[in-house]
């Protein structure tokens, strides 16, 4: 595996990508506010060079969560498109409707059922789960789940998970996303499926997106993918064969930091390799 190459800001890659694809959470915001250098960094790659559209495993329609981003401080000239893993997730819940369906998540993430004429029942009675994750991610874990998800894996129900993310950063925490209940259920035996990152359905809505915005024939080779997590953004980029600019100090926090206090190569491949991803180029944190 190649290492990935270190580059000072995105103004050096303007004349090698049309496009971006950039995650959202550890990118551009902590979950608590928005990180003003990297809201500027893709303000002016959109606004100089082509389209940057936000593809984010917010469990979520993209549209909803428009009001979350603006309340966080992220501008809206930091993006022309967003789609969401709940955009790409709904198709498989219609499919499945009317269920009836165990929803596992927050009160905010019925949004992502909302118009697919989907009945709910407890987990005795279900015959699918869809899962956004922890009703209270502050104070749960996936072990919380353990006794309720094994019947469901017995009796071979599926699981239909909306946010592949495992964990995500909140202000200063690491909190539990539906991904880490998804893991748990697969080892419980159960079936799980999913369309946010790293799977097809979600860059297959965000490349369209991005064409339809470009006015022109996307060229794949000139597509950039911003993100900070290997599971799910290097992973997605990897399979989809586009090239990843990797936030090293995402979710990772200062792993990849040296003595100096800069991002350093040796401890970014060490990172890489270590976590099983792989990016063409990568950097601290995302600024012009």
């Amino acid at each position: 595996m190649t290492a990935p190459v270190l580059v000072p800001g995105l103004s050096q890659l303007t004349n090698r990508y049309d496009v971006v694809l950039c995650d959202i959470w550890g990118v551009i915001h902590n979950g608590r506010e928005a990180f003003p250098a990297a809201c500027e960094a893709l303000t002016r790659f959109n606004e100089t060079t082509g389209p940057v559209v936000l593809i984010s495993n917010a469990a979520r329609p993209s549209v909803i969560v428009y009001p979350q981003l603006d309340s966080l401080g992220v501008p809206r000239s930091a993006w022309a498109g967003f789609v969401s893993s709940g955009d790409a997730t709904r198709p498989l819940i219609a499919a499945r409707a009317p269920g009836p369906a165990w929803f596992i998540g927050p009160e905010q993430g019925a949004a992502l059922t909302q118009g697919l004429d989907l009945e709910l029942a407890g987990p005795e009675d279900a015959a699918f789960i869809v899962c956004t994750g922890p009703y209270d991610d502050e104070v749960e874990t996936p072990e919380d789940y353990r006794d309720r998800l094994e019947p469901c894996a017995k009796r071979g129900l599926t699981m239909i998970c909306a946010n592949p993310d495992k964990v995500v950063q909140r202000g200063d925490k690491l909190i539990y996303c539906g991904g880490a209940l998804a893991d748990l259920y697969a080892t419980l035996g159960g079936s799980v499926e999913m369309a946010g990152k790293p799977y097809a359905p979600i860059y297959d809505l965000a490349l369209a997106e991005a064409q339809k915005l470009l006015g022109r024939t996307l060229d794949r080779s000139r597509v950039l993918c911003i993100g900070d997590g290997v599971a799910t953004d290097l992973r997605g980029a990897r399979d989809q064969k586009l090239d990843c600019l990797f936030i090293a100090k995402g979710i990772h926090g200062d792993a990849a930091i040296g003595a100096d206090g800069r991002l350093d190569a040796g401890l970014v491949a060490a990172l890489l390799a270590r976590e099983g991803g792989e990016a063409r180029l990568a950097m601290a944190d995302l600024v012009w």
